[in-house]
């Protein structure tokens, strides 16, 4: 016989006894499991004190992902289609709709050619019930391809013209200078050529480039003129990927694309949309991947063009008080807390992947997001300045949403944040806690070599501090490495070469008439390109012109130089003609890029120091089968300066000195060096590798296949 209590079931004893009591059970802790430590955090023991800030942030992003998708209904790709509903679009029964996001608005008017610029009732667009959305639709007669439109926007106490939101077409009239939409719906939409392209990454080289001033006409250029005239060059020189700025359409030119007005619209001074599609295929057609110079960091005050105060809000997309300016830019800062930003935002990746075929983007002006003070004034001396509280948890939220969109929609898509704090975590995968970039700009290494060719004597190079700032950084993170770009070409900042030659470049860059100025700098310049590529953990980047030592800063159309194209445009010429000394650095670059392409997996090789003096200024590393060796000392040449090597026999495969790159060819570069036999060394199955350096010269070598 048993006696059952709340599933408890006590057994008859054989004593005649009653049972004893039943003890109550102790009450167990409730287990709270912890969950697993992220690996940005396992990666890095000194970031261990920040968990809190970096999982906190890593689950706001998934919570917003949650929210943005109806916690999982659709998807982030999903919510990232506002171009496919909002702007005009042409319906399936050859109607015309367009649609706004305007909640302050109380009227709205689409206006044109097509109505003389009149409000007309015909053309009044109606609120959709209960949302700030504005639409109307127009029979297929209404509108034609080519036409102009804005729209006139009404709001309590005020009125203005204003170029739609999501206009994917916004053109600028020579005149007036007025910018206006325009109804863009070719008869024969583009055919694509590469329907699909995979870049490739195995390094990216990466060459940064601005449709505009890619010529050597004084004008502004176009993209069939890039396509036909620059592409070719990049192809030949070697680089895999190019970087293109001021696509988005914004209403100053000498704005270098920085101040947007239409995110949706490819910048229409450079020509059509067609012409850039083509553009985009022809590179892919040749293997070259073509990110794009994203701005989402800032927009452009302008009200009538821009977002600036749209429909009478001016903190419609920006945020209120005094965080709604850039105190440095002159510029608005977008509100990254509003889900309507974010669809906005975030939606504009999507459509330039979808549309333009992009493989991906630069991020510009990422320190500017991160921070309330936008990195102004700040010094970032240790961890705790990462974690302080001073960081902008929306624009983080929406940074890391961008790449997990991005990454969503193409899995092999390249993203790439310029940003000077150093942020931890911001070119880590999502999943391991970071923000998601493939690549950060290694953006101390131009101030390095900035710093160093002003302040420092050529006598006073040291060899551990060059290696030391080129591979100094995180090991979970990839970064682009670059010597200067196109911030050190502007006017008031000076390019390397300008920076070791300065005027002598004018007067003395002709063959036979080069004097010690020009020599320096030749032989210098190599060798700071070669350094820099040949460190790289993820890939290299160079401005157009930069690798041929273009002598001419940047300097844009503007009042103070009578509005001169002279100083915005590249000068092929000067690289083409072989009786000066440009065409040296340019056949160098396109050597030294071959030599990193051909080697396989090279950025995926460890950086390994064989040798560094700084008193002889000379060091030496190897990448893979590639051996690097370099004498930065201005006067002294070493004969028979020994390495320790593995045993066998090497051979130049690119030397900075020969003279078919400027240099005096004080190497026989075709004899093959062999290693001496050392009784110390043989266990380790090295010996001494003996070669002739001259002063300021580097070379590289392989070893032999037996």
């Amino acid at each position: 016989m048993t006696t059952t209590k709340k599933n408890t079931t006590v057994k008859k004893t054989t004593s005649a006894k009653k049972p004893a009591a039943k003890k109550k059970a102790t009450p167990k802790k409730a287990v709270v499991e912890q969950p697993p430590m992220l690996k940005l955090l396992k990666n890095d023991k000194y970031l261990q004190p920040y968990a809190r800030a970096i999982e906190g942030r890593h689950q706001h992003a998934l919570d917003k992902i949650n929210e943005l998708t109806d916690k999982g209904k659709t998807t982030l790709v999903d919510f990232a289609s506002g171009h496919l509903y909002y702007g005009l679009h042409r319906q399936a029964d050859g109607s015309w709709v367009i649609r706004e996001w305007a909640p302050n608005a109380t009227e709205i008017f689409l206006i044109g050619d097509f109505n003389n610029w009149t409000e007309q009732k015909a053309y009044a667009m109606k609120r959709i019930k209960k949302t700030g959305n504005w639409e109307i639709v127009l029979p297929a007669a209404a509108l034609s391809h080519g036409q102009l439109y804005k729209m006139s926007v009404h709001w309590d106490g005020g009125q203005g013209e204003r170029v739609p939101v999501w206009a994917n077409r916004v053109v600028q009239d020579e005149q007036t200078k007025i910018f206006s939409a325009q109804v863009w719906a070719p008869e024969h939409p583009y055919a694509w050529q590469v329907k699909k392209f995979k870049p490739n990454t195995s390094p990216l080289l990466i060459y940064e480039c601005h449709i505009g001033m890619g010529q050597d006409a004084e004008k502004v250029g176009t993209y069939r003129e890039f396509k036909d005239t620059v592409l070719p060059r990049i192809i030949k020189d070697g680089y895999n990927c190019i970087q293109i700025m001021a696509i988005q359409e914004h209403p100053y030119y000498g704005s270098f694309g920085y101040h947007v007005s239409s995110f949706y619209a490819a910048s229409s001074r450079f020509g059509t949309p067609e012409e850039l599609k083509e553009l985009i295929d022809e590179a892919h057609k040749n293997g070259i991947a073509v990110i794009m110079d994203v701005v989402h960091s800032h927009a452009v005050k302008n009200e009538v063009e821009g977002l600036g105060n749209w429909a009478g809000d001016p903190c419609q997309f920006f945020y209120p008080g005094e965080r709604r300016e850039h105190p440095a830019w002159d510029s608005l800062c977008f509100d990254y807390g509003k889900n309507e930003v974010l669809h906005f935002l975030l939606s504009n990746y999507k459509y330039w992947m979808e549309e333009y075929h992009f493989d991906g983007f630069r991020f510009d002006g990422v320190t500017s997001m991160l921070y309330y003070s936008h990195g102004l004034g700040e010094c970032f001396g240790g961890y705790g300045d990462y974690y302080n509280g001073h960081q902008d948890d929306n624009a983080i939220c929406f940074l890391t949403l961008a790449n997990v969109l991005i990454h969503n929609l193409n899995p092999n898509a390249i993203t790439i944040a310029e940003e000077v704090s150093g942020m931890p975590g911001l070119a880590a995968p999502f999943k391991n806690g970071g923000y998601g970039f493939d690549y950060r700009m290694a953006m101390n290494i131009p101030d390095y070599w900035i710093k160093t060719i002003k302040e420092l004597k050529d006598e006073d190079w040291k060899p551990s501090s060059i290696l030391w700032e080129l591979t100094n950084r995180r090991v979970d993170e990839k970064t682009i490495s670059y010597c200067e770009s196109h911030d050190q070409a502007l006017v008031g900042d000076k390019t390397i070469i300008f920076r070791l030659i300065d005027a002598d470049m004018y007067w003395h860059f002709k063959k036979g008439d080069e004097n010690y100025n020009v020599e320096r700098g030749i032989a210098l310049h190599k060798m700071i390109r070669l350094v820099t590529a040949s460190t790289i953990n993820g890939g290299y980047l160079n401005f157009m012109g930069n690798e041929f030592g273009h002598p001419e800063w940047i300097d844009f159309p503007r009042e103070g130089n009578g509005w001169s194209h002279k100083y915005a445009r590249r000068q092929w010429n000067l690289v083409d003609n072989k009786d000066l000394c440009f065409h040296y650095l340019g056949d160098f670059d396109q050597a030294m890029i071959k030599i990193i392409k051909k080697e396989a997996g090279f950025q995926k090789t460890p950086v390994t120091e064989i040798w560094h003096n700084d008193g002889d200024q000379v060091f030496a590393f190897q990448r893979g089968n590639l051996y690097f060796f370099f004498n930065f000392s201005p006067n002294r040449s070493y004969d028979g300066y020994g390495f320790m090597m593995p045993e066998g026999s090497y051979e130049y495969i690119l030397n900075t000195d020969d003279v078919k790159f400027g240099g005096h060819g004080l190497n026989d570069d075709s004899v093959v060096h062999f290693t001496n036999w050392d009784r110390m060394l043989a266990k380790d199955g090295k010996g001494w590798l003996k070669l002739y350096l001259p002063a300021r010269s580097a070379c590289v070598l392989r070893m032999c296949k037996e």
